[in-house]
């Protein structure tokens, strides 16, 4: 028999004030029991002792969970508190398991989450600089800080610094017709211009796409379009050459190759996607192809390696150079000069930044003479990233990106895959098929791994990409580039064109493969917005599967189905009102989604449809049944939750008799509008007009259950957002009764 203890003798374990609380539950003799049986801990300890190497792997994760802990607080008071309680389940783990692996672990990963919590903080903070807070057209100097060319919308994008500008931000980002460019527009340009400017934009809808966040951390104030001629006061500098190098490369790629290699082929050469065209880009997402469109791990990598393998196969042909110097010490220097190279080359973007950083990370573990492809270099990847760009966490890029990479190599350095596909004796065929069937189990974990990021932030994802990356990957690697890279040095003497002739050829095959591959039916799934439990649940689930290598990482695969259930369970909302107020979009049990506004553009049109998960075209709400339609408003009949609702919008700016008006209210459940309503406008459970938009910006109706969730409950109150109060709005100029 085991010997029996009481609460209070616990105490000297250093788990007395939780036995206390406990025996107020549990009988004391049960709880005496718990405490004595001590199994769990010595297993638990046992696991992690097993798994002390996987440990560092966690760093940024806490480091992550503090930052998104911040975004999703969005309240200094709640980031005191997180930290805090932070502060205090540390302590709790170093008074009770100060001797113990577990206690340890905790420890660190809850400081590491305060860190992350108060780095974010604090970079949002420092990188806080004036946003223009109303439309304003103004003629104004700036220098140009950066000419990115958007050939396929026929514009060039300027970021500007305007400098002691009274009335304007220290830096805006201006768009330019094509006609108005000059070959003086060049990084460093002294110019004058007239534009129109407006505040960042906001997310539109709950869960839409925020700029205003994204501009914020990049210092933008303002955004707008050249109005007329742009002035040059002063040239570029010769030491901004650089940019203006990337220009050429790009426009001399395009003219050796024309269509849409030529402009793909740019984009692989400089990181120049403006040429591209929205339907090849399109076909490229929905096909899982568009990673090869983002200058990052795989483009950085092949330079890396092909440089790499050309120093050191040529260096080893001189059996001097060969049995006197460490010839792949000197083939990784090479290799990481290149590395350096293609990333300012491309433009320096966060992505590129983070492959070169990793690039450099394995080239440095082939100097030490270590293993380079390893989860540590990844982890050592994302804290880099995380220490200098922490909102990155919450990009898509970031996740995207970094999820890909932890999913291969945890897939790799599974004992049965490693097993699978090492080198062995065999014939040429039964190798051939190996490597094919590693390519597309790799390519089918890769898609797994992102298809719950792509659906959180793009509503969509790509169901054959596996496929065709299968094709596309090595075609991109050991062909495309290549070729590339030999038509640009052979152009040197005027002997490329063959080689680009061939280069084209291959652009083109990877062209169609992505229209092929997209056209497909049930090539592409599409979601509404997911709620951020379930995408946190799933990505919490994956990183315990990933980072983990003893049987307990299957127990990730709890919240991940968990969460997959939510996201699978998720009711699309069946109004979707954007902030402005001007555009109504409804969607019917069939799926089917109809906008007040034809006219429309096609960018809200696309985020609505994006947002609700539909799939084609939307209709026109007069032509749906049960709508009433004229020329200033529509009155629309809907059942949902066992009822039919009456939903009045207005979509023109003419005057509406005041008693006409209120009368239609009153016979209808939601009235929306993009103008101030009069207060006599009373419908029977909801008025949505500017002066609501304007406190908590766009929003989705769920009339089943009658859920309302606004682009403010999911953003937050943070330092880029422009909602204003109710006394703020009730005390503009311009607000009276319509």
């Amino acid at each position: 028999m085991r010997d029996r203890v009481s609460p209070k003798s616990a105490r000297g374990t250093g788990f007395g004030p939780i036995a206390v609380a406990l025996s107020m539950v549990f009988h004391p003799r049960q709880l005496s029991d718990f405490w004595r049986d001590r199994r769990p801990l010595e297993k638990l300890e046992m696991l992690l002792e097993r798994e002390r190497d996987q440990l560092p792997l966690w760093v940024p994760v806490a480091l992550g969970c503090g930052i998104a802990a911040w975004f999703q607080l969005a309240n200094p008071a709640w980031w005191l508190a997180f930290i805090s309680l932070c502060a205090a389940l540390g302590l709790f783990a170093v008074v009770t398991g100060r001797e113990r692996r577990a206690g340890k672990a905790i420890f660190w990963f809850v400081l590491l989450a305060a860190i992350g919590c108060a780095l974010i903080w604090f970079r949002s903070w420092s990188v806080a600089a004036p946003v223009l807070e109303r439309p304003l057209v103004t003629l104004f100097n700036a220098e140009i800080e950066r000419v990115e060319p958007v050939l396929a919308r026929d514009m060039v994008r300027l970021t500007l610094r305007t400098g002691d500008h009274p009335e304007l931000p220290l830096r805006v980002r201006v768009n330019v017709p094509l006609e108005q460019v000059v070959p003086e527009l060049q990084d460093g340009a002294l110019i004058q211009l007239r534009a129109r400017l407006m505040p960042p934009a906001m997310p539109a809808l709950p869960g839409a796409y925020d700029f205003s966040e994204r501009a914020w951390f990049q210092g933008l104030g303002a955004t707008g379009q050249a109005l007329g001629q742009i002035r040059i006061l002063r040239t570029a500098d010769p030491l901004f050459a650089l940019a203006s190098y990337r220009q050429r490369l790009s426009a001399h790629v395009q003219s050796q190759m024309s269509g849409a290699a030529g402009a793909i082929g740019a984009t692989l050469a400089t990181g120049d996607r403006g040429a591209i065209a929205e339907a090849d880009a399109e076909a490229m997402r929905r096909s899982g192809l568009a990673h090869l469109l983002s200058i990052s791990g795989l483009h950085v990598t092949a330079v890396v390696g092909a440089i790499y393998l050309l120093v050191l196969k040529s260096l080893a042909l001189s059996p001097l150079l060969a049995l006197r110097f460490r010839l792949p010490v000197i083939a990784a220097g090479c290799a990481a000069l290149a590395a350096l190279a293609y990333t300012l080359l491309t433009g320096a973007q966060v992505p590129t930044i983070r492959a070169c950083v990793a690039a450099l990370l394995v080239l440095v573990a082939l100097m030490m003479g270590r293993s380079a492809i390893t989860l540590r270099m990844v982890a050592a990847g994302a804290l880099f990233v995380l220490i200098f760009w922490p909102e990155a966490l919450v990009g898509p890029s970031f996740q995207l990106s970094f999820a890909a990479v932890t999913a291969i190599i945890a897939l790799h350095e599974h004992p049965r895959i490693k097993a699978l596909f090492m080198l062995r004796e065999e014939s040429w065929l039964r190798r051939a098929g190996r490597f094919i069937y590693s390519l597309f189990l790799t390519g089918l974990v890769v898609e797994i791994a992102l298809m719950p990021i792509a659906l959180y932030h793009f509503h969509k994802a790509g169901l054959y990409g596996a496929l065709a990356n299968i094709i596309a990957i090595p075609l991109t690697t050991f062909v495309i580039m290549p070729l590339e890279a030999l038509a640009l040095l052979l152009d040197s003497v005027g002997l490329g064109a063959p080689v680009w002739w061939l280069c084209g050829k291959a652009l083109s095959g990877l062209i169609g493969l992505a229209h092929f591959v997209s056209s497909r039916p049930g090539a592409v799934t599409m979601l509404p917005t997911m709620p951020v439990v379930a995408f946190g649940l799933v990505l919490l689930g994956g990183l315990w599967l990933c980072l983990w290598r003893e049987r307990w990482r299957y127990w990730g695969l709890i919240p991940a189905l968990v969460g997959a259930l939510i996201i699978a369970g998720t009711r699309a909302p069946d109004i979707y009102i954007t902030g402005d107020g001007r555009h109504l979009g409804i969607r019917n049990d069939q799926g089917e989604l109809a906008m007040l506004r034809t006219r429309s553009g096609d960018f809200i049109r696309d985020m609505i449809r994006e947002n609700a998960g539909v799939e084609g075209e939307s209709e026109a709400l007069e032509d749906w049944p049960n709508a009433d339609c004229n020329a200033d408003s529509c009155l629309v009949t809907a059942h949902a939750g066992e009822r039919d609702w009456q939903i009045l919008a207005t979509r023109s700016a003419h005057h509406i008799p005041v008693i006409a008006l209120s009368a239609a209210c009153r016979r209808a459940d939601i009235v929306v509008s993009e103008r101030w309503l009069p207060a006599s406008c009373q419908p029977r459970w909801l008025k949505v007009d500017r002066t609501l938009l304007s406190q908590v910006g766009g929003m989705t109706i769920n009339l089943e259950n009658q859920k309302i969730s606004t682009a403010l409950g999911w953003t937050g109150q943070h330092l880029w957002t422009r909602y204003r109060s109710a006394e703020t709005e009730a005390e503009q100029p311009g607000n009276r009764n319509q």
